[in-house]
């Protein structure tokens, strides 16, 4: 048996997958996120580790016997979050997370100290990344950055509580924006940039890779072996890729989930760093990926939902669904917290446009959904004008769960869409996937099957005209607006 844990942003999932790779339990305990002043996101690592624990034990109570044979973990999680701990392993301050907006002026001053940055890292630096966070620590809070003894991504805290070691894996690094992305080792300039030093990065591994074991009280307590192998584990969306075998050049998956991203394999380095393209690591050797980021994607809807006063977000799309509203002429701009690719805008905003008498509940959730498919696309138009090829296109992340989300989707990007089985948990099963290949060296390209497909969803053909036009409208409404949000 193996063990999958994704520490995602809203939660933290587990599941236990066996010899065949078939998904055999599943337990998830939600977190909560802080925004103690705008354009801030943080969250308490104490508060990962004490849901990892809960869940464990859950997962303990429910199948003893699977956790008895679980033979290694694998680690998946939210990305480019700076976790501070002092030399004593004690965290210094809250993470601060992926989402957070704060530190724009920190990557200047990093992008003008490092002009070569983009030939060393193959990115824009944006807010969202891990080292413009330390730079704004070390201005804003000098007697915490003071004590900094290390810098972990939210996946390794996990780790190091789980055995005491400091590691990471080459996908997750790639967003910190001090790895030489292109050799796969830390880069001094971009670390010593923000007044670091190589002594207070975790070790590198590649995901596949062994990093240590379990600490044996720790083992005890949640009831599985005490020679459990850590892999080196992934980046949620290097995870979800190994989930539904994402690892050929060309293959692509869209992720709906607190953000979205849009994810291509490449076997080849090719930074695009202009349009705000990702271009990092993927979690096995030798493989490198293209990415989109969107900052808020299903989220959205569970915010349109807190609005409404419901929990029922599958009832809210029901409803769109029902009334038929895909030739609405409301539009929506999806960016609630800033946005990535491919405006590296941390002050836009969500919009609602376009509303009248008629407006009603329901073609405002039709717009939710449609705002955040023309993101989607906008990202695949940067991705293509860079000349990145895309083959089949999967969709996993909660957000997987609607088809009719599906077919908005698949006619904004004109294109057919895969759905695959167990996709709402699919970090969790590529980090379980790693944990595999960490203890039985099989070769990643054969070892594992594509998961079934349950579902193929394609494009509105009577629709793509007024999609084609009303993605038009959306990116000029954004032009239009991006004055007054700055």
């Amino acid at each position: 048996m193996y063990l999958g844990i994704d520490l995602g942003t809203s939660s933290i999932k587990a599941i236990i997958t066996n010899d065949e790779h078939q998904l055999m339990a599943q337990v998830s305990h939600d977190l909560g996120i802080s925004r103690p002043q705008p354009l801030w996101s943080e969250q308490d690592p104490y508060e990962w580790w004490s849901a990892l624990n809960a869940t464990m034990l859950e997962l303990k109570q429910q199948h003893p016997k699977l956790m008895q044979q679980v033979r290694a973990i694998g680690l998946s999680g939210q990305q480019h979050g700076a976790v501070l701990l002092d030399n004593t392993g004690s965290v210094l301050r809250p993470a601060i997370l992926w989402n957070d907006g704060r530190s724009m002026q920190q990557c200047t001053q990093l992008m003008e100290a490092v002009p070569n940055y983009e030939k060393i890292v193959g990115n824009a630096i944006m807010p969202g990344f891990t080292a413009p966070k330390l730079v704004w620590v070390a201005e804003h809070e000098p007697d915490i950055f003071a004590k900094i003894d290390k810098v972990l991504l939210p996946k390794d805290y996990l780790r190091f509580r789980m055995s005491g070691v400091f590691a990471t894996d080459m996908s997750d690094a790639s967003g910190t924006m001090w790895l030489d992305t292109g050799n796969r080792c830390w880069s001094n300039e971009m670390i010593q940039a923000c007044g670091l030093t190589l002594e207070q990065m975790p070790e590198l591994f590649e995901g596949n890779d062994a990093t240590g074991t379990v600490n044996h009280d720790i083992a005890m307590q949640w009831g599985i072996p005490a020679d459990v192998i850590i892999a080196g584990g992934a980046g949620d969306n290097a995870a979800a890729a190994m989930s539904i075998n994402a690892i050929a050049p060309g293959s692509a998956f869209i992720s709906l989930g607190t953000s979205g991203t849009y994810f291509v394999s490449e076997d080849t380095f090719s930074p695009n760093a202009k349009s705000g393209v990702h271009t990092f690591c993927h979690c096995l050797p030798n493989l490198w990926h293209q990415m989109n980021v969107h900052l808020s994607a299903a989220i959205c809807l569970s915010w349109w939902a807190d609005i409404c006063e419901t929990k029922d977000v599958a009832a809210l799309m029901a409803d769109a669904e029902k009334k038929n509203y895909l030739n609405t002429d409301v539009l929506f701009l999806p960016y609630l917290s800033g946005e990535r690719t491919p405006h590296v805008n941390p002050h836009a905003k969500g919009v609602f446009f376009g509303m009248s008498h008629d407006t009603d509940r329901a073609a405002l959730t039709q717009a939710v959904l449609e705002g955040v498919a023309f993101n989607f696309a906008e990202g695949q138009k940067a991705m293509q004008a860079s000349g990145t090829s895309i083959g089949q296109v999967g969709v996993v992340g909660g957000g997987a769960r609607s088809l009719y989300w599906g077919k908005v989707l698949a006619t904004a990007l004109n294109r057919a869409l895969f759905y695959y089985q167990d996709s709402a948990v699919g970090a969790a099963i590529g980090a379980a996937r790693l944990g595999y290949l960490a203890v039985n060296k099989a070769d990643p390209l054969t070892a594992f099957k594509t998961p079934l497909i349950e579902a193929e969803v394609t494009p509105d053909t009577e629709q793509l005209t007024h999609f084609q036009d009303k993605k038009n409208r959306f990116e000029t409404l954004y032009q239009t607006l991006k004055p007054l949000f700055n």
